[in-house]
């Protein structure tokens, strides 16, 4: 399909072949027995795809922190799907980070997402890692190859980050300590994700950088995700999802619709492949999928 203003970009590195683009969902540990089952139910359903596979999130208190391990594990062990466990600097020492390695080594876990965090509200100590990079190599050091550990990415910059060349280089050094991955924040302007994947490869960044979508199916709930975490959404799909105002099956319709050609726009400039966030529902996600053949 063709674009505007091309932007170039070296798909050397890509998976090139539909057959073997990689898809994985991205759940969070729930708190109570109803969350359990409806998250078992999630995994059931979006099962159906074969995703390479199921992400948790991490939380960086204690019992939030272990409630992440329980989510991981019962995948893990439970189903024939692989689990890859959230660990961030938030909240993580040298102890339980090691503690938490050592369990999921045990379980047969292969591989791991490895981001900074954000500091939840009653939480004052940070832990002992303040940078992604940081536990990327504490983990190289102390597990060696075992995992294959994924880092985040920020096409449209991390809202902290103070200009894209610093964002930049803070994801190059999470690479250079031993990332063989990534994830982005979600995004719905494909050319920032292109472009960045375009930077990235003139600095001689050469891991696959996976897009991460979010369905559209809520206008409140996406905007007010968006202005935490810094994700744009382009004023032209903002006016179009106003217009629908409290029309929510319209809404969701045309979400379907918009990230479904999102994402067959990506994996036709070569994205190597789509990881959803679910928010632990599997109904968007697989309306997506079927409508891109996956």
């Amino acid at each position: 399909m063709g674009r505007s203003n091309p932007i170039r970009i070296n798909t050397d590195w890509f998976f090139l072949e539909m057959e073997t683009v990689s898809i994985s969902f991205e759940l969070f540990p729930p708190k109570t027995e109803k969350g359990r089952e409806n998250l078992r139910q999630t995994v059931r359903s979006l099962g159906v795809f074969n995703p390479d596979f199921f992400s948790v999130t991490f939380g960086a208190g204690g019992s939030t922190r272990d409630h992440t391990r329980e989510t991981v594990l019962e995948i893990q062990q439970q189903s024939t799907f692989n689990a890859t466990p959230h660990l961030s600097c938030i909240g993580s020492t040298h102890e339980n980070a090691l503690e938490l390695l050592r369990c999921y080594k045990d379980a047969g876990i292969h591989q791991i997402v490895i981001l900074r965090g954000d500091r939840p509200s009653g939480i004052l100590d940070i832990g002992e890692f303040h940078h992604a990079n940081e536990l990327v190599s504490f983990i190289r050091e102390q597990t060696g190859d075992h995992f294959h550990i994924q880092v985040a990415a920020y096409p449209e910059m991390h809202p902290e980050s103070k200009s894209s060349a610093k964002d930049l280089d803070n994801f190059k050094r999470k690479v250079n300590a031993g990332a063989n991955s990534a994830i982005t924040q979600y995004f719905y302007n494909m050319h920032a994700y292109l472009d960045f994947v375009d930077r990235c490869h003139s600095t001689g960044i050469d891991i696959p950088i996976f897009p991460g979508i979010m369905p559209i199916t809520n206008y409140e709930r996406l905007a007010q995700f968006s202005s935490i975490c810094g994700a744009e959404i382009p004023r032209w799909l903002h006016n179009r999802l106003q217009d629908f105002g409290d029309d929510t099956d319209s809404i969701r319709a045309f979400g379907i619709d918009f990230v479904s050609q999102l994402c067959e726009d990506l994996l036709r400039q070569g994205a190597p492949g789509i990881h959803f966030y679910t928010l632990n529902q599997a109904q968007a996600s697989t309306e997506i999928m079927k409508r891109i053949n996956l």
